[in-house]
């Protein structure tokens, strides 16, 4: 199991925007849903580079702040 953060990093970081939108949908977190649409929505229609700059960087400092507050998942076998 891969927590949703790391994969929102992944995907951010990679442009994997269809697989963002997806854990947009399916995330239980709803402030990273709501910033993933932020980010998501100013990417593709917005003409103002630095609000684009700018959801960016706020997606990705959520990303950062929440995985500082979640556990580590570690595999038993």
């Amino acid at each position: 199991m891969i927590p949703d953060y790391d994969k929102a990093l992944y995907y951010t970081l990679w442009g994997q925007w269809d697989d963002l939108l997806v854990l947009m949908v399916r995330t239980k977190d709803d402030l990273l849903s709501k910033k993933i649409q932020q980010f998501l929505h100013s990417y593709n229609y917005s003409l103002d580079q630095q609000k684009i700059i700018e959801s960016h960087d706020s997606l990705l400092y959520y990303i950062d702040h929440a995985m500082k507050q979640t556990p580590a998942v570690t595999m038993e076998m």
